[in-house]
């Protein structure tokens, strides 16, 4: 059953690349960020992206049973890329064929289209102004 969750992100809330970043807790708790900017730090180095120059942005998901690491960025003039990563027991893996983003993730996916329409699928694209545009909703589980 659907009950909303904490989603928070801040202005000041980046990777060293500029990487936008969220947390999303089924609990309501802080998400501790280091486990997650490791694993980050993995997935992006195993692709050929120009990260500071790509808009992208990472949901670092503590869900009821599995930590998540979902990364998205933009290319190909409009579309959306992912990598969903969870944390098991023998460690992270990514397996598209048994995981994937969820339905508390689709809140930031939103945003974050809308955010991309309206400062970088423009006239003048402006990746500083998409990079300080951010969703933020504290809600508490009920």
């Amino acid at each position: 059953m659907f009950h909303p969750r904490a989603i928070e992100s801040a202005p000041g809330w980046c990777d060293e690349d500029g990487i936008k970043l969220y947390t999303i807790s089924a609990s309501g708790a802080a998400v501790d960020p280091a486990p997650y900017r490791e694993r980050l730090s993995e997935i992006k180095a195993a692709r050929d992206i120009d990260w500071p120059a790509t808009a992208a942005f990472a949901i670092f998901h503590e869900g009821a049973s599995c930590a998540y690491l979902v990364l998205a960025w933009w290319g190909n003039d409009n579309e959306l890329f992912t990598s969903v990563s969870v944390q098991t027991p023998n460690g992270w893996i990514e397996d598209p064929s048994r995981f994937s983003f969820c339905l508390w993730d689709l809140e930031v996916f939103w945003f974050e289209r809308n955010g991309y329409i309206e400062h970088l699928y423009c006239e003048q694209p402006d990746l500083r102004a998409w990079r300080a545009d951010r969703l933020s909703k504290t809600s508490t589980p009920t």
